[in-house]
């Protein structure tokens, strides 16, 4: 649903699903070209902060989960791209693998 969809025209919030894109879109030409550290550490933080806070809403609210990475395996995002990340959030908040391992939930469409 865009941003210009007759059922979000009002919404005040629905600018961030085109800035999601354009978000998304930037990194990857940044990363690639070498270039995250035109980025502050601050905005990068502030990005993280969002997209889990909205994802944990989501996912407990309507009680579901989704995928939370675009694409499939590891075609947008690497596993050493998401492990350094999920290891940082953890030490941020003075956590370890071992908290990790008690929160752990499989997905309901996992076998």
């Amino acid at each position: 649903m865009s941003s210009s969809d007759p059922l979000r025209r009002n919404d005040p919030h629905a600018w961030i699903e085109e800035a999601a894109a354009k978000i998304d879109e930037a990194s990857r030409e940044l990363v690639a070209g070498g270039e995250a550290s035109r980025i502050s550490d601050e905005a990068v933080a502030r990005l993280m902060t969002a997209a889990i806070r909205l994802y944990v809403a989501k996912s407990d609210g309507e009680e579901r989960t989704f995928r939370p990475i675009t694409g499939e395996k590891d075609e947008t995002l690497t596993a050493t791209e998401a492990i350094s990340a999920v290891s940082e959030i953890l030490r941020a908040l003075h956590l370890g693998p071992m908290e990790l391992a008690l929160w752990y939930r499989r997905r309901p469409d996992e076998d």
